[in-house]
């Protein structure tokens, strides 16, 4: 990336709205700014102070676009760490658009996906698992994915990283110098408290690791089904918990074809919820095929909500449905609890939870949402505190475990510290190329590829 450049984008929404904005960062920001904006008190924009605003209009050499207010941010701070000018003019689509057109026109570089951003963490600003939370943020569906990627923005995760990556360098370094000075008086470290020392980190990353899938459902969302044979009340079901007529619901056995999606919130968590034809053996072709998309996505789930009609008894089409779900995180739900119940709920014992409920009337979600959190493991994460939040930080966190784990292994076998020093080493290097500190230039492009234009 060529930092001596000045790059713009629109960083709102391309849509009608009550404002657009157009961010500009690098050393000529505030003098592009300038030659496009015109303060209707006058002053001279590229002498004005960070952290103040003017009001004036756009202009596109002398063809006046819009009114519009202009804020400077002077370097280092400033998002980026660079001179920042944003212009906030009118929102519609052709104003927003014709604005930037301006500011390209008079010498900036359109910017990149995550161009500011990638800007803000090679300045300094951010390290790579902050950044990760800016895009988290902007994601967040819910309250708790956007409270815990704010932990993660506020560097929750950078810190707890740090001082894991702290503690091995500490103890590397005395191990280092014994080994390479034998002839000074460096006191040996004790294999006691290197094993100390390694087991203590060891706990921090395996902690980490053990709410990752807990954390990750409620700031991602997680992929779910609702599966069961014809009949039994998943598309109202469906049309529950998405809060209007997303599938279509008829007394008829087989109504639905084809697979319905929506994105839902069930209590603290998203789902990405499918509903699916009818699991039966079916002699329309038709049929057939929304059967088979059904068990596919069955197969795929993350979560099964698995749908039984409590009013009648256990059938084969049910044992076939129960027999596709083990294995699986399915929850069962007994339906239609507002009529006299036959079912055998003791067929059930292989689901997580049996549930009543009434998906005409609501009845029973409460219990659901609950149910949901538990099987999910999100019922004890605590989003103020530090979390892992992709898969990157992830494989990244369980290869640091791996190394640390190995280190213990060496000492607890004898083996002479140069040994246990190179598990240490790499150890080190894992958690430093979470934060960014030694990533590649690969995966830090990588990462910043997946941002939106304008952030």
């Amino acid at each position: 990336m060529n930092l001596s450049s000045t790059i713009a984008a629109v960083s709102t929404p391309v849509a009608v709205g009550g404002i657009g904005v157009i961010r500009i960062s690098g050393p000529d920001a505030i003098k592009l700014a300038s030659a496009v904006f015109r303060p209707v008190s006058g002053r001279d924009v590229t002498k004005m102070k960070g952290y103040t605003a003017a009001f004036g209009k756009v202009y596109d050499g002398d063809i006046p676009i819009d009114e519009a207010v202009l804020l400077v941010f002077r370097a280092p701070l400033s998002y980026t760490g660079e001179d920042v000018v944003e212009i906030s003019c009118h929102g519609g689509v052709y104003l927003v658009d014709r604005t930037l057109r301006a500011v390209i026109r008079a010498g900036a570089q359109p910017a990149a996906p995550g161009e500011f951003t990638k800007r803000a963490f090679l300045n300094g600003k951010l390290d790579l698992t902050e950044a990760e939370a800016v895009m988290n943020l902007i994601a967040a569906q819910g309250e708790q994915g956007a409270a815990a990627a704010l932990t993660a923005l506020e560097g929750a995760l950078s810190r707890k990283l740090r001082e894991a990556a702290q503690v091995l360098v500490t103890d590397a370094a005395y191990m280092a110098a014994w080994v390479d000075y034998p002839d000074d008086e460096i006191e040996e470290l004790s294999p006691e408290k290197l094993l100390t020392d390694y087991r203590g980190v060891a706990q921090t990353l395996q902690a980490l690791l053990n709410n990752y899938e807990g954390g990750r459902a409620l700031t991602q969302g997680v992929d779910a089904v609702i599966v069961g044979k014809p009949n039994v009340g998943k598309s109202t079901l469906m049309n529950c918990l998405s809060g209007f007529d997303r599938s279509i619901v008829t007394a008829a056995a087989g109504t639905t074809r084809d697979v319905v999606e929506d994105t839902v919130r069930l209590g603290k968590t998203v789902l990405r919820l499918a509903d699916t034809a009818g699991i039966r053996r079916a002699d329309d072709e038709v049929e057939q095929i929304g059967v088979s998309f059904a068990l596919n996505r069955l197969d795929r789930a993350e979560l099964v909500l698995a749908v039984f009609d409590g009013s009648q008894p256990l059938s084969e089409e049910d044992r076939d449905v129960i027999a596709r779900c083990r294995g699986k995180k399915a929850i069962a739900l007994l339906n239609k609890a507002d009529l006299p119940q036959q079912f055998d709920a003791d067929a059930l014992s292989d689901f997580f939870a049996v549930i009543p409920i009434c998906a005409k009337n609501a009845e029973g979600i409460a219990a659901l949402s609950d149910a949901v959190l538990a099987v999910l493991g999100s019922d004890g994460v605590d989003t103020s505190a530090a979390m892992l939040a992709n898969e990157r930080q992830r494989t990244g966190c369980e290869q640091a475990l791996r190394c640390v784990n190995e280190a213990i292994d060496a000492l607890q076998s004898g083996l002479t510290l140069d040994a246990v020093n190179v598990s240490t080493d790499a150890a080190v290097d894992a958690l430093l190329t979470l934060t960014g500190e030694r990533a590649s230039e690969a995966v830090v492009n990588e990462i910043f590829s997946r941002f939106c234009v304008g952030k």
